[in-house]
């Protein structure tokens, strides 16, 4: 599954000029809880998110960050709790995605830099934005949906997909058969687990070790 696949297409911007009480209002009227920041060319320049207003609504820097005054972070802070304008406010550069990424990869992104939210850009220019709720609608999806895309997608490139039996029941994933490599037999379940959806995988697959020539069985359970 791709970041295409669950992102939003249909996004709210603000340019960098718009003021806090404008981001607030949007923010406010459409239940978000933050806005991509772009040019007049469409270009993504920074995020701007509920925090950012919270912070302007203390009207001062918070005590923990009183104390690391010549820390950059207390410093950016202090220049958040004095902004006007959403390029004044926001979070800069932006933590961007693009459209072809694996929603696994884009799942690490996030978790990494601990943001509620992605700009989705191709070729520099916003196209969509990737939530924390649209990872965990991916990752409700079916039992159906999930063995359609281990079969269409991962499986696609293995010599005889048709020798593997796949079962899928509540997101756990078992696997059985036989695969060309003993490589294939160690890279398989890896792959599958990373899909949206999945909980668990139990493998059980034959292939031949070219060091030994001969059929080897790998058991995984991830």
């Amino acid at each position: 599954m791709k970041v295409t696949d669950a992102m939003t297409s249909e996004v709210k911007v603000v340019g960098p000029e718009a003021s806090l009480k404008e981001v607030a209002s949007i923010l406010a009227e459409h239940r978000i809880s933050g806005l991509p920041v772009v040019d007049d060319g469409g270009d993504v320049l920074g995020v701007i998110s509920e925090g950012d207003i919270l912070l302007k609504e203390t009207a001062e820097v918070p005590r923990g960050f009183q104390r690391l005054r010549h820390h950059k972070e207390a410093s950016a802070v202090a220049s958040k709790v004095e902004a006007r304008t959403a390029g004044e406010a926001m979070s800069a550069p932006a933590i961007t995605v693009e459209p072809s990424w694996p929603l696994a990869e884009a799942a690490e992104l996030m978790l990494e830099h601990g943001v509620k939210r992605v700009p989705v850009v191709e070729d520099g220019k916003l196209v969509g934005i990737l939530t924390r709720f649209d990872l965990v609608r991916a990752f409700a999806r079916s039992d159906a949906e999930i063995e359609r895309e281990i079969r269409e997608e991962t499986l696609r490139g293995l010599a005889w997909p048709e020798q593997l039996q796949v079962t899928v029941r509540n997101g756990e994933v078992t696997l059985r058969g036989e695969v060309d490599s003993k490589f294939d037999a160690e890279a398989l379940p890896s792959s599958i687990r990373h899909i949206p959806g999945v909980v668990s995988v139990d493998s059980e697959l034959a292939g031949w070790d070219p060091g030994s020539s001969e059929k080897r069985v790998v058991s995984a359970h991830l």
